[in-house]
């Protein structure tokens, strides 16, 4: 992916089998084939039947093969699109791996007529956002944008698909390069677990094979890559003959198909590209690999290869999956977690356009052997065997199965990308009707039939990952080796490709106008309070027939501040809240929900405690029963707490083997200081959870949770007058006094200060910036800040991003943020770098944060507001987004009108306006900076003038040991000896 919010995990890791011959056909389509006026041609027509669960639209071809596909829809004032290129790391070479990914990101380089940062000044700064990613078999681009920006989306993307060559320079080339290496380290060889894939993947497929590697390729073939090479693969594989164009939202077809005509129709053809056929592996015996990791839980891998995407045999396997590993009812909880056998084991089975594989995963306790944990895994499969498949597992997974498609269709992206997948590998659209009619034929035979044909008796893949710090041996020593000899390079795909530019009857260098900004339209509101202080907000969406639901309990993690000894309480009572009830046991209760396809999650917070629900609108009364005995009738049974409170110990104890964790904690510690609950994390400390007791729950369950300080949020198919009876066990829920803290004073530094800990070897370096700031406001201070920020580090094109990623491809990724609620919060600058750039990077980001009071420009002004001043429609979209809209209205007691008056700051916001606030808000002489990282990094570090302070993994200052004593005289006295700074830690990053 260009940029994310979360970390790019590709998908190049699925088994190969024949595919295409067993794919079934494409029903026919609605619509005869119409030739329109520009050579295009009406290939079908599919509308919505009622009750049907079908997306409808119109699919084109243009004479240059471009594949166009239409889909109308007006609940939003969006449109989103997307460009599906049939090409993924499945059509690279060895010794030229990543290529598919690496020409992803030079995408977004700029084209001839749409320069470096065009693509994001357009897009973002017209509120819309934009990213791409890539997997084995496909690379795609997708923005969403208000409806007025469809034309420039066009100009956007037909400029990169035919006018991208000229514009890709060997500067940019290095800076994409540094940037892919640093993906490569934040998301594989620097995360716990992170080169697992990898090591399936050579073990699993022959040598060459194109699934043998990952998408993101090796640092070695990245090393050795050079422009003419990615420019090759684009001659190859980006014709428009090879793309799909899906585009959908606030559009109609007709307009659309004009202007794909103008921009994409003078795109030249590329050469043709065939379908791959590979035959599946063979395994004749268990083929056993193992590494060694900086983890704490030993992890084992079972992988059987199976079948590819649209097989028949692919919606058995994740049923069987399902049985096999996925819930509270399934044979892997049952005999390895809910045993307290393993932290965590699931099972799940991945399929692609070659091939697929069903995976057996689990993670024992620290120091536990994994030869034990194959044993339990195997003995499973054979308790299967005899068990078979049951009605109940049948009804669980059709519910849940259907819930997913309903809850796909919430979005215009979701349904355009259904859409441009199911062209791209089924060459058809409406492969959702597919699907539906295989989901109810599916019988148990089906899904008996697939075990028996891929996993009973077969050969699979045993993947060990233990522990560096040694006393845990892999399940079997290693027995298998890459065998080269069989290997035959394929021909060559790149030879005689010529780059030829479309001739245009327009001029393509005038970028296209917008039309009027849309309107977006705050939803229709309902409001209650119930006698007992319960407070309701509701609106009624009928896009889709499901409903969202968040009940907010204000308090969590805070209310410990009574009591910091009981730190982590809150986590642990909503963790058992999620257990059994005084009616159902926990396994009882998860299959009552699966059998509705619903879900009804109980999490805290740092400031409250929420329940979330989700239900098809047909399945919600039944729902709400449940919501009923989880919220009000918990079982609090004492074997799931003894299970619970093990596995959150371990997993505080986990905590220092992330680096990324390891950077929060520091940060927040210094933050709040030693008295603020705050300095500790919501999971509490060994010491604190060690401490707790069920009865520590229970009372803080009966103190805490209560409906006067509480709010529920309703959005969905259900109005107010269906609801409100179902609700009558909220209504009955008793009023108690909750006294809710209030924030802790913060001390802020006196001077900037660096505060190192160490991580031996390290990669990367994890960097914290910052101070704690203000509260949250709608309308206030709190808000100019987040305006004044959002050009400093809150999109892509902010000065920390473009300095620290874009221009010396120091990090994968850099930002900066307000986070107040109704409590001060902080304010935080941040990335992970290559540890090579540690103290480069705090210099640039010191700078930017320095020089940003110096003013912003004209350009960025303007920038600022348009992007953020259209992005409202793309806010309140889906159920979930418009139900946390609606929250904070009430939480912070909002009136309708502050996204008004939010509104009219924005377009009176002046430069000086951000001028002051920066200088205001951004105290760059009083912040702390954490580093994480190799203690190498530190003199370098020192250079930059701060006062360092190098502290331990339990925020203790690292003493430096005295000099050594004749032993003679003075042996050194064992208690005396300084703490041991040195962890073990992978990688875990976001990417801004």
């Amino acid at each position: 992916m260009k940029y994310s919010t979360l970390p790019l995990l590709c998908a190049a890791l699925l088994a190969a089998a024949p595919a295409i011959a067993q794919q079934k056909p494409a029903p026919k389509p609605t619509t005869k084939s119409t030739a329109l006026t520009g050579g295009t041609k009406l290939v079908e027509k599919v509308t919505k039947q009622p009750g049907q669960l079908v997306i409808p639209y119109e699919k084109y071809v243009l004479p240059n093969g471009l594949t166009l596909i239409v889909t109308e829809d007006h609940s939003d004032p969006l449109v989103h699109v997307d460009v599906t290129y049939h090409v993924g790391s499945a059509r690279e070479q060895i010794g030229k791996s990543g290529f598919a990914h690496f020409f992803e990101h030079m995408m977004f380089e700029g084209s001839d007529h749409a320069p470096k940062g065009t693509f994001d000044k357009v897009t973002i700064g017209a509120g819309g956002s934009n990213n791409g990613s890539t997997n084995g078999d496909r690379t795609n681009y997708y923005e969403t944008l208000p409806n007025n920006q469809l034309e420039r989306a066009l100009w956007l993307e037909s400029d990169r698909m035919g006018f991208l060559l000229d514009a890709v320079t060997q500067e940019r080339f290095e800076v994409q390069r540094a940037t892919v290496k640093n993906e490569r380290g934040q998301n594989y060889d620097n995360r716990p677990y992170g080169l697992a894939s990898e090591y399936i993947s050579k073990t699993l497929y022959p040598y060459g094979h194109p699934y043998s590697w990952l998408t993101i390729g090796y640092l070695e073939d990245l090393d050795r890559s050079n422009v003419e090479d990615l420019k090759k693969f684009f001659l190859r594989w980006y014709g428009p003959n090879n793309a799909t164009l899906t585009i959908g939202g606030d559009v109609k077809p007709a307009e659309v198909v004009k202007l794909v005509e103008k921009y994409f129709g003078s795109i030249k053809r590329g050469p043709a590209v065939a379908k791959t056929k590979l035959p599946a592996p063979v395994l004749t015996t268990d083929r056993y690999v193992s590494y060694q990791d900086n983890v704490r839980f030993p992890m084992l891998q079972m992988v059987f290869p199976t079948a590819p995407a649209g097989h028949p045999d692919e919606l058995p396997l994740d049923a069987l999956a399902q049985i096999l590993g996925n819930g509270k009812n399934s044979l892997l909880y049952k005999n390895l977690v809910k045993t307290q056998k393993a932290v965590q084991a699931q099972a799940y089975q991945q399929s692609a356009e070659l091939g697929g594989q069903m995976n057996l995963v689990a993670r024992s306790f620290s120091g536990k052997g994994l030869d034990s944990l194959e044993m339990t895994v195997r003995s499973t499969m054979a308790e299967f065997e005899k068990r078979g498949v049951t009605d109940d597992d049948l009804q669980r997974f059709k519910a849940q199965e259907e819930a997913q498609r309903v809850n796909r269709l919430a979005s215009v992206s979701g349904k355009v990308s259904q859409l441009a997948a199911n062209q791209t590998f089924f060459n058809n659209p409406n492969y959702i009707t597919v699907e539906t009619k295989e989901l109810k034929a599916l019988t148990k035979a089906d899904v008996q039939r697939v075990y028996d044909k891929y996993l009973r008796g077969k050969k699979a893949v045993i993947l060990s990952v233990v522990p560096k710090t040694g006393g845990v041996a892999p399940a079997k020593p290693d027995n298998f080796t890459v065998d080269k000899s069989r290997y035959q390079a394929p021909k060559d795909e790149y030879a005689s490709l010529k780059y030829v530019k479309a001739t245009d009857k327009f001029d393509r260098s005038k970028q296209p106008g917008a039309g009027g900004n849309p309107v977006v339209k705050i939803p229709a509101l309902y409001r209650d309070e119930f006698a007992n202080g319960l407070k309701v907000i509701g609106t009624r969406n009928t896009e889709i027939p499901a409903v969202t639901m968040l009940l907010t309990i204000r308090g969590g993690h805070r209310l410990e501040q009574a009591n910091p000894a009981k730190a982590g309480v809150a986590s642990l009572t909503a963790a058992l809240l999620n257990e059994g009830t005084e009616k159902y046991t926990s396994e009882q209760f998860s299959a009552e929900l699966d059998k509705l396809g619903s879900s009804v999650q109980i999490s805290a917070g740092d400031d409250r405690t929420v329940v979330s629900v989700q239900s098809l609108t047909k399945n919600l009364p039944a729902t709400l029963a449940l919501v009923e005995e989880r919220l009000l009738h918990p079982r609090f049974d004492p074997a799931d707490f003894a299970r619970l409170k093990k596995q959150t110990l371990e997993g505080i104890a986990n905590q220092n083997t992330l680096p990324v964790l390891i950077a929060d904690k520091t940060y927040s510690r210094l933050l709040y200081g030693p008295t603020d609950v705050m300095s500790v994390a919501a999971s509490g400390t060994t010491a604190t959870v060690g401490s707790l007791t069920l009865d520590d729950v229970k009372q803080f369950y009966q103190q805490n949770y209560a409906p006067n300080v509480s709010f529920l949020t309703v959005v969905g198919d259900v109005d107010q007058q269906a609801l409100t009876p179902q609700l009558a066990f909220l209504k009955a829920w008793p009023k108690k006094e909750v006294i809710l803290p209030v924030g802790q004073p913060a001390t802020q530094p006196d001077q900037t200060r660096f505060y190192f800990v160490n991580k031996e070897g390290a990669a990367q370096s994890e960097i914290r910036i910052g101070y704690l700031a203000m509260p949250y406001d709608a309308t206030g201070e709190y808000y100019r800040a987040t305006l004044a920020n959002f050009i400093l580090g809150e999109n892509f094109l902010s000065r920390l991003n473009t300095n620290l990623r874009e221009t010396k491809g120091y990090t994968y990724g850099a930002r900066s943020g307000f986070a107040g609620s109704r409590y001060a919060g902080p304010f935080t600058a941040q990335a992970g770098v290559r540890a090579d750039a540690t103290a480069a990077s705090v210099k640039e980001f010191m700078s930017e944060i320095t020089n940003y009071a110096n003013g912003i420009s004209d350009d960025e002004l303007s920038y600022l507001q348009t992007a953020i001043g259209q992005s409202d429609a793309l806010r309140y979209e889906t159920g979930p987004q418009k139900a946390n809209f609606l929250s904070r209205i009430v939480e912070y007691n909002l009136p309708i009108t502050y996204v008004d008056e939010r509104s009219q700051i924005l377009k009176k916001l002046t430069k000086e306006d951000v001028q002051a606030t920066a200088k205001k808000n951004l105290p760059a002489d009083k912040m702390y900076i954490v580093v994480v990282g190799d203690r190498k990094q530190l003199p370098a570090l020192k250079e930059l003038g701060y006062p360092v302070v190098e502290l331990d993994l339990e925020g203790q200052p690292v003493v430096a040991a005295a000099p050594s004593a004749p032993a003679a005289t003075t042996p050194v006295d064992e208690k005396t000896k300084t703490k041991d700074s040195n962890g073990k830690m992978k990688t875990k990053t976001k990417k801004g």
